[in-house]
């Protein structure tokens, strides 16, 4: 069977998985969020903070809530990071600097998950434990939460209320991510992934030397790191490291579980507003920039222009000879079109086109399918647009499930698409702009501006997979980053939640026949492209600066 082949069965047998728990899974993620039982568990934590489950809040609260606790993790990562070397499991590893702690900090609490750092010699046991896998847990919850509100401000009328967010943020860890994640970290240990409590332990090697090997838990890490869209590695190499993926088995249960909750979630929404269909649509056009991206960096990726590079097989240099060409490509594509930023191949290793798709990939908003929460508010709030843009077509005040798109609404999701493209944009013209940062970069010309490109993308996504020729554990590097990954990861939020508030309190209109059906082909087309129009030619001056212009090189 020929490697091609091989690759095209993972997908296939992926997209059946995918498809198998579509609808279960997404109707459980939906009766969490609107059930009135509360668990036995669950009014203990709540009696313990002092919060009354029965209480909703208003977008304005919530936010706040939002806002209140992501703050306090990362105040309390922070910390945690910075005194690890007075702790237990702490291995020995020397303290961290401080403008790579608060990189961290917020990188992990911001679901983004960059890494300016090697895992493995840089973190001990109990803060890998203790802080960051429980950031991959609240943070992907937090992203659920927010699209549930957006949710409710379809469902909810006349009303200022949105949900209660310790509640979602209490339900969605303990009945959805928790027990998921305890099976599948079973799974990966059985499949060969470490999970043990070892420090190093010297070995000899084949040559007669001496290697240090880590060890520690890395199967209950790796599979909330997927599951929750994190995808910030136990080890410096990620997903490429065979300690946290050791055979293709493990490779497509990984890409299976990155993909698993943002393809589940247009069920969720569907089942919410009570109408299948509307998710129906919303996963067709997930799909159809999902199987686009994975096919053409498949192609670039087994494309070796000329005889010496087809006799060395350049498109293999950065992957793993356990996984192949395929492989590989279907998980950078899965891994850059949700907000995972895990790795099992190095991007700056790719050809010019394959790895500006994963760059594009990005730019999208990382909508195909998304981050857990995000991707499905962000392909949301360009429903929102396309609909506008249908009603401009037709002179008629647009419409969504019968709520009425005003100026109040279109604002929201104006700034909400508007805050990335900013970051990203004046970020990297900045770093272009400093010697001292454009001396950071490994390669010149357009493969040098692509890995600064690549960087601000990442961060301002919270994707955070990096080309990884670029040297960005510097002061700056680790500052700006940093406030990009916590800009872009709740600026957008603010814009959402205020968009659910403002859809909450209007009275629905009923449908008419000049209501544009939002559940056909029609919208399904008309959704593509506005995501390709409005989102992806803001980006191409720089993607022609960078891997357009290396690829045509």
């Amino acid at each position: 069977m020929s490697s091609t082949l091989a690759g095209w069965l993972q997908a296939l047998a992926l997209v059946g998985a995918l498809a198998l728990c579509y609808r279960p899974l997404g109707d459980h993620i939906a009766n969490l969020l609107t059930t009135g039982k509360h668990l036995r568990v669950e009014r203990g934590l709540y009696k313990v903070v002092g919060v009354d489950p029965e209480a909703d809040q208003r977008w304005s609260v919530y936010l706040r809530s939002v806002l209140a606790f992501s703050a306090v993790s990362i105040l309390f990562l922070y910390a945690l990071i910075r005194l690890q070397t007075h702790l237990l499991l702490s291995l020995g590893v020397p303290e961290m600097e401080a403008h790579q702690a608060w990189n961290t900090a917020i990188s992990f609490t911001a679901n983004t998950n960059w890494q300016s750092y090697s895992g493995e010699s840089a973190m001990g046991h109990l803060v890998q434990m203790a802080g960051l896998a429980v950031q991959n847990f609240v943070s992907a919850a937090v992203g659920i939460a927010v699209v549930a509100t957006l949710i409710r401000g379809f469902t909810r009328n006349r009303t200022d209320r949105v949900g209660n967010f310790w509640v979602d943020l209490t339900r969605i860890n303990l009945r959805l991510l928790l027990p998921i994640a305890v099976l599948f970290a079973l799974v990966l240990a059985a499949s060969g992934v470490v999970q043990n409590f070892h420090g190093f332990h010297e070995v000899a090697t084949l040559t007669g030397g001496q290697q240090a090997i880590p060890g520690g838990p890395v199967a209950s890490q790796e599979v909330i790191k997927l599951l929750g869209t994190n995808g910030g590695g136990f080890f410096n190499a990620n997903s490429a490291h065979p300690f946290e993926n050791p055979n293709g088995f493990s490779n497509l249960l990984e890409v299976f579980l990155l993909l698993l909750i943002p393809f589940a979630l247009p069920r969720t929404f569907g089942k919410m507003v009570g109408d299948h269909r509307q998710g129906y649509a919303i996963v067709a056009v997930m799909g159809l920039f999902w199987v686009a991206s994975v096919a053409l960096i498949t192609f670039f990726e087994s494309q070796h222009a000329g005889v010496a590079s087809q006799a060395a097989g350049a498109g293999m240099e950065g992957k793993e000879q356990r996984f192949g060409i395929a492989a590989s490509s279907l998980f950078a594509a899965s891994t850059t079109l949700t907000s995972t930023g895990a790795v099992n191949s190095f991007h700056d290793s790719y050809s010019p086109f394959g790895g500006g798709l994963t760059v594009f990939n990005m730019m999208l908003g990382e909508i195909a399918p998304g981050g857990t929460g995000s991707g499905l508010y962000g392909m949301l709030i360009l429903a929102i647009v396309a609909v506008f843009v249908a009603g401009l077509m037709v002179g008629r005040t647009p419409e969504y499930l019968g709520k009425k798109l005003g100026g109040r609404e279109m604002k929201f999701a104006s700034l909400y698409i508007l805050t990335t493209p900013t970051l990203v944009l004046v970020g990297t013209g900045v770093a272009m702009a400093l010697p001292d940062q454009r001396a950071g970069m490994l390669n010149t010309g357009a493969h040098g501006f692509s890995e600064v490109l690549y960087a601000f993308t990442s961060a301002s996504n919270n994707n955070g997979s990096a080309f990884a020729g670029i040297t960005v554990n510097t002061a700056w590097y680790d500052t700006a980053l940093g406030l990009c990954m916590v800009l872009g990861r709740f600026l957008p939020m603010v814009f959402v939640l205020a968009l659910a508030g403002a859809l909450a309190q209007q009275q629905p209109v009923p449908a008419t026949p000049g209501t544009l059906p939002t559940h056909k082909p029609l919208f399904v087309g008309l959704l593509s492209g506005v995501i390709l129009i409005v989102v992806g030619l803001t980006y191409f001056p720089a993607l022609a600066l960078g891997p357009i212009a290396e690829g045509l090189h």
